[in-house]
C-alpha cells in the first residue's frame, strides 16, 4: 500500500468512493451525504483541494482504498478563539467498504498527525456530521475530544473534535510501510 497525493485524474475515483459511502451510509439508516446534488459541489471543492495539494489517497495494489485532505481551517465552525493556526484539519476521510475491519482510518488520522508535528502544529481536528453519533463514537475512540457543535443553518455537520498531534493509536500501522510521494 501507498500513500500519495491525489492528481486531478483522481476526482472520479474520489468520488466513487463517497458515493460507495453513501450507500453504505444510507443502508445503515444514516442521514450523512443522503441528497445527490449535494456530490458536483463536493466534487469541485475536491478538485480545489487537489489542486492545492491537500488531498491524499491510499492505495493498494494501485487500486484507492481510502482518501483524507488536510485541509485549512473551516471558518463556518472554527474561529479565531481556537487559534486555527494550531492545528491541521481532516477533512473528506472516506475508506472503501473493501478496507473495512483494517482500522484504516485510525491509521489515517495517526498519518495526518504526523504531518500537524512535522509543521509544529499542536491539534488535528476535524467536524463531522451533527446526526452521525457513530462517526462520533468512532472519533472519540480515536483519542478526539468533542470541542461543541456548531449548527449553522446552511451546513449539516458541525460536531467539532479534536486530538493532540502526539496521540499515536495504532503504532503498528500498516501505513508505517507506505511510500510518501510529494
Amino acid at each position: 500500500m501507498m500513500i500519495r497525493l491525489a492528481s486531478p485524474a483522481d476526482a472520479d475515483t474520489l468520488m466513487a468512493l463517497r458515493i460507495e459511502a453513501e450507500q453504505w451510509l444510507a443502508s445503515a439508516g444514516v442521514d450523512q451525504w443522503r441528497d445527490p446534488a449535494t456530490r458536483a459541489p463536493a466534487l469541485k471543492k475536491w478538485q480545489a483541494d487537489i489542486a492545492a495539494g491537500r488531498t491524499w489517497v491510499v492505495e493498494n495494489q494501485e487500486v484507492a482504498i481510502a482518501t483524507v485532505t488536510l485541509a485549512p481551517p473551516d471558518r463556518d465552525f472554527w474561529n479565531d478563539n481556537d487559534q486555527p493556526e494550531n492545528a491541521m484539519y481532516v477533512a473528506k476521510l472516506i475508506t472503501a467498504r473493501s478496507a473495512q475491519g483494517r482500522n484504516l482510518g485510525g491509521q489515517l488520522l495517526d498519518w495526518a498527525g504526523s504531518q500537524a508535528r512535522q509543521q509544529g502544529k499542536l491539534w488535528i481536528r476535524l467536524d463531522c456530521w451533527r446526526t452521525n453519533s457513530k462517526l462520533q463514537q468512532f472519533y472519540t475512540r480515536e483519542g478526539f475530544q468533542h470541542v461543541r457543535t456548531e449548527t449553522p443553518p446552511h451546513r449539516l455537520s458541525g460536531w467539532l473534535g479534536q486530538r493532540s498531534s502526539s496521540v499515536v493509536r495504532h503504532p503498528e500501522s500498516l501505513l508505517k510501510s507506505i511510500a510518501y510521494a510529494r
